[in-house]
């Protein structure tokens, strides 16, 4: 991990080696991969054994910790995350990349691939639906986050217990829920020209990912029947769905 929030991991096998037939004819795009609220890339991603997956599967990794979470800077002013992008920019290689997020991720690449369609190859998001449309709520959850929730705001209790994981910044996720945000519309996401996997778990509080399928212009849907929220990046069917649609799949 560097001090700018970004993990590199080279695939253990050069690609294209001969040794390994699995391989040949595979894509080769480095895979970025983009935490939700609350989590980190070593949270969200290297735990559950996406990095791992991926790096057999030849691909290397480039994993994000937005601001306010895992090592980047926890600034505790809204208006210091108007703009979440960046984290993903300043990562990026030359040349196109393969994409994963998972809800505030998944809404962060969806930002990125609307100002830059061309830099996206593939694009998988996870844990967002039709609730992207609807006038945000979020304030509900930061002030829950602040020690103001009701006993009885299950979903905000759960909002509650992720901020409270170790290494996290209450008051800076806090601030992150409460950004100033640029809406993303149907509008725009007509320009996200790219391959889309969207990813919904059936219990998911995001609603159903039709929706979003709808607006953009080259998606398929994953609904995961009996999944919630916060199960979904450790759910096998999302991994295995994700992998395949990459051409990403272990040999």
């Amino acid at each position: 991990m560097t001090h700018d929030g970004v993990t590199r991991t080279r695939s253990p096998m050069p690609r294209g080696y001969v040794g390994a037939p699995t391989l040949r004819g595979m894509r080769s795009e480095p895979v970025v991969m983009v935490h939700g609220w609350g989590g980190s890339f070593l949270r969200t991603w290297q735990e559950p054994g996406w990095e791992a997956l991926l790096a057999d599967a030849g691909r290397d990794v480039i994993g994000v910790d937005l601001l306010g979470h895992g090592t980047a800077e926890k600034p505790h002013d809204p208006e210091a995350y108007t703009d979440l992008t960046p984290a993903i920019t300043s990562a990026l290689p030359d040349g196109p990349v393969d994409a994963i997020g998972f809800s505030l991720g998944s809404m962060t690449l969806l930002e990125f691939a609307c100002r830059s369609p061309n830099r996206l190859s593939r694009l998988v998001i996870s844990g967002v639906g039709k609730t992207l449309f609807d006038p945000d709520q979020s304030d509900v959850i930061a002030r829950a986050v602040e020690g103001d929730a009701a006993e009885d705001d299950v979903m905000s209790q759960v909002f509650v217990q992720y901020a409270s994981f170790p290494g996290n910044d209450r008051t800076a996720l806090a601030a992150c829920l409460r950004r100033p945000r640029t809406p993303i519309t149907p509008e725009r996401l007509a320009s996200v020209t790219c391959p889309v996997l969207v990813v919904v778990g059936e219990r998911d509080f995001v609603g159903s990912g039709q929706p979003l399928v709808d607006a953009l212009p080259d998606a398929r849907l994953v609904t995961l029947p009996g999944t919630d929220h916060f199960a979904t990046p450790k759910d096998f069917r999302f991994i295995d769905a994700a992998l395949e649609f990459l051409d990403a799949v272990p040999g």
